[in-house]
């Protein structure tokens, strides 16, 4: 039985962090081996650049099951479709799209819509969104959107991004959040520094979680 988008929600929720990347084959590399030696083997590649779909094959092609890559900044259902043929195992939009949605389940891969609203939340949920991506106003709203979410809707699973640091990362946690998306920290400097970087976060998911 092929249970790919189950799977695929697991190993990234298990992760429970993501880099996300604007970046050639070649440095996407880089970040991908930093990546996997701080334990923290999820990749956005966005979709700002026009070249996601070729950098999502080259890494899928050269990391296989070691590195989960998905497509970011996924607007329509053209772009979605790409992505998935080119090897994306999840999708991540800043927006909610119905039919983004529709080709997601029926390639049967985790798609994370940016909601701004509960009701639009609620609506990605009910048409079979993996994920409630806390965007783009968690930038002003921070942790506690999370918690606005997760109030009326406790079983919400929430991917967050925007703002989240070393220092503020448990408050994320704390406030709900599932999966928690990181830019720079995850995606400049050498691959030691990303790889650094990595082991602190997972080490913070990790002792949070076991602390529940």
């Amino acid at each position: 039985m092929n249970m790919k988008k189950m799977n695929t929600t697991k190993k990234m929720v298990d992760a429970g962090a993501l880099a996300i990347v604007r970046a050639d084959l070649e440095r996407a590399c880089e970040i991908a081996d930093g990546l996997i030696m701080g334990e923290v083997p999820v990749m956005e590649m966005s979709y700002t650049l026009n070249t996601a779909g070729d950098v999502i094959k080259g890494l899928k092609e050269r990391y296989g099951d070691t590195l989960i890559v998905g497509a970011g900044t996924v607007l329509d259902s053209e772009t979605a479709r790409h992505a998935v043929l080119n090897g994306a195992e999840f999708i991540i939009a800043p927006t909610f799209d119905e039919g983004v949605a529709k080709i997601c389940n029926r390639y049967q891969i985790p798609y994370a819509p940016g909601c701004t609203s509960l009701s639009e939340a609620v609506r990605g949920l009910t048409i079979g969104a993996a994920f409630i991506k806390a965007f783009p106003i968690s930038d002003f709203y921070g942790p506690k959107l999370c918690k606005v979410f997760k109030t009326p809707i406790p079983d919400m699973p929430i991917l967050a991004s925007g703002g989240i640091n070393l220092d503020n990362l448990r408050e994320w946690l704390d406030c709900g959040a599932d999966i928690c998306g990181f830019g720079g920290l995850l995606t400049k400097g050498t691959t030691q520094q990303i790889a650094n970087n990595a082991k602190q976060i997972h080490e913070i998911i990790t002792n949070f979680r076991n602390e529940k």
